[in-house]
């Protein structure tokens, strides 16, 4: 497995699946699985760290990349199969390939040539990037897309690719880590009890989204939302009001995730909706001011406004998405997203853009509220995201059967187990 991130250095969604993908692998009968990643040392089992020539400490973020993975590649020997996860990890999984006459699998979770904002973070960087990406995809014995729709994106964007060498392998998510965990009523909740198969669904949703409304009044007729959390930790440390509908969003600032339109599209929320944005890690200084100054003036024009930049554990993250009456995705380009998947997972209905792989995920009219994303006009987008948000908000009926749709939909659909054991399938088909 080669890969940029593994942990403890998760920056996104790539990160996250090799993760997981990794750990259910090692649980299947007769698979042994290597990682080799970039960044500090780890110390970990079968874990091979590789770092920057250093000759090239001051060269192109591209280039050190580049460096990187020949090292990868010279120290990939004794394997039946080399598996790189985006263009970070790609010359070096096609080279590994070659050199050690293995085949070599790519996974797409995003496509350079729909991502051209990323020249404004890497210059002419961006150009060694597409080159990389382009190299290991038309050259891969096996490419998987993490949705139909990235199929269909990578098809457009590589025709040279037979269609035949492309797999749909989805993300998936660990219900036995998300799961709901605040009980809006006044405390936290068992987390045994909430994650124990969708056959409980209709009982979890019976607790946590009845929950979410207790504090409404009228909710079971489709009342106006009570959100909020009254439970310790996190929530409480932000000073969310219980008596007060909930918005959340978690995600890094970059322009493919959409932060800017979230902010802008708050700005016509309903007064009483709070808003927390665990949103940090700007790609690039001009993203990070241009965040600040919406958020600024977002909160000069109302309250409850609740701006998280650090990286908070993945214990607060889920108390955030549990919380919660609505999650937001306004993402711009976006495989699948694996934030929706953790929300639904948390009993949370959600908000989203239609882009990429997302309708695979939330399901219009069921699991959540798709709003369709026009690149030429944003703000009908942001009005849109503001007038969904507001109607699950004043509606508690939907959005608790919204959540709990949505949960039964995890547990049935995005499931590592049967994930890894996909994989391994295609895999095989090589062998």
């Amino acid at each position: 497995m080669m890969t940029r991130e593994y942990p403890p250095e998760i920056y996104g969604g790539a990160g996250v699946h090799v993760t997981e993908l990794t750990r259910f692998m090692r649980q299947l009968d007769d698979v042994a699985v290597d990682v080799h990643c970039m960044g500090q040392p780890r110390d970990a089992d079968n874990v091979y760290v590789h770092g920057v020539d250093p000759a090239l400490e001051d060269a192109n973020g591209a280039i050190k990349t580049m460096s990187t993975g020949l090292r990868m590649a010279d120290a990939a020997s004794d394997v039946d199969i080399v598996h790189s996860h985006t263009w970070y990890a790609g010359l070096g999984g096609h080279l590994a390939g070659l050199l050690h006459g293995v085949p070599h699998v790519v996974t797409a979770h995003s496509l350079e040539p729909d991502r051209p904002w990323k020249r404004e973070q890497l210059g002419g960087g961006y150009d060694v990037s597409s080159w990389s990406e382009k190299n290991a995809m038309e050259n891969a014995d096996a490419v998987i897309g993490v949705s139909s729709g990235m199929k269909d994106a990578i098809l457009r964007a590589y025709p040279r690719i037979d269609a035949s060498r492309v797999h749909v392998v989805l993300n998936g998510i660990d219900t036995s880590f998300w799961y709901p965990t605040v009980d809006l009523r006044g405390g936290a909740v068992d987390g045994g009890d909430l994650h124990g198969g969708a056959a409980d669904s209709d009982a979890i949703a019976g607790g946590a989204a009845d929950a979410r409304s207790a504090n409404a009044g009228a909710n079971s007729s489709g009342g106006a939302l009570g959100g909020g959390a009254s439970g310790g930790g996190v929530v409480e440390r932000l000073g969310i009001d219980p008596s007060r509908p909930v918005v959340a969003f978690v995600g890094r600032i970059t322009r493919q995730k959409g932060v800017p339109h979230l902010v802008k599209a708050a700005q016509d929320f309903d007064p009483d909706i709070q808003l927390i944005l665990c949103a940090g890690a700007p790609d690039t200084e001009e993203i990070a001011r241009e965040t600040e100054g919406l958020v600024d003036k977002l909160r000069e024009m109302r309250d409850g406004v609740h701006w998280v930049t650090d990286m908070l554990p993945k214990e607060d993250i889920r108390d955030i998405y549990s919380a919660a009456d609505i999650f937001v995705c306004p993402s711009v380009y976006e495989p699948l997203g694996i934030v929706n998947l953790e929300a639904m997972a948390c009993n949370t209905a959600v908000v989203a853009s239609d882009v990429g792989g997302i309708p695979e995920v939330v399901v219009d009219g069921e699991t959540g509220t798709l709003v369709h994303y026009d690149a030429e006009d944003t703000r009908a987008f942001e009005k849109d995201l503001a007038a969904a948000v507001n109607a699950l908000a004043q509606d508690a009926a939907t959005t608790k059967r919204f959540a709990a749709a949505g949960l039964t939909r995890v547990k049935e659909e995005f499931t590592w187990d049967k994930i890894a054991q996909e994989t391994v399938d295609v895999y095989k088909s090589l062998l």
